[in-house]
């Protein structure tokens, strides 16, 4: 896979994003408007789309398929972005748990000393 940095870096003129996500240029902006792309920007104002935003734009165009309209598409996909962050929060907990049970589990070791204990007879108690 492509560095991240690669897949976000806006290098698609709108004509090219278009023809790869399968719809028309003015389709683009529309989605631009309502806020469910935000293409980068050239220094005299030309849209330049990442891999990203291809893949978001072929996204869109799965859900109007299934019958969303863009208002609906903009709410699941802002609830993709807040599940796909939260996985990545949950993820970093996990692994500082288990670094956390790992250290403790260390010092546990470091800390036990060994103890010489000579067995106790049994002896029946007295009634």
């Amino acid at each position: 896979m492509a560095p991240s940095r690669d897949f976000d870096r806006g290098v698609y003129v709108i004509s090219v994003a278009a023809e790869l996500a399968g719809v028309h240029p003015q389709t683009l902006r529309i989605y631009e408007r309502r806020g469910l792309l935000d293409p980068a920007r050239t220094g005299g104002g030309s849209r330049r789309y990442s891999q990203r935003d291809i893949d978001r734009l072929r996204r869109i165009h799965e859900l109007t398929e299934a019958g969303l309209n863009l208002a609906g598409v903009k709410a699941v996909m802002e609830l993709e972005d807040e599940v796909a962050r939260l996985r990545r929060q949950l993820d970093n907990v996990i692994a500082e748990a288990r670094e956390a049970v790992e250290r403790t589990h260390r010092q546990y070791r470091r800390e036990l000393v060994p103890v010489k204990q000579t067995p106790a007879p049994y002896t029946k108690p007295r009634r």
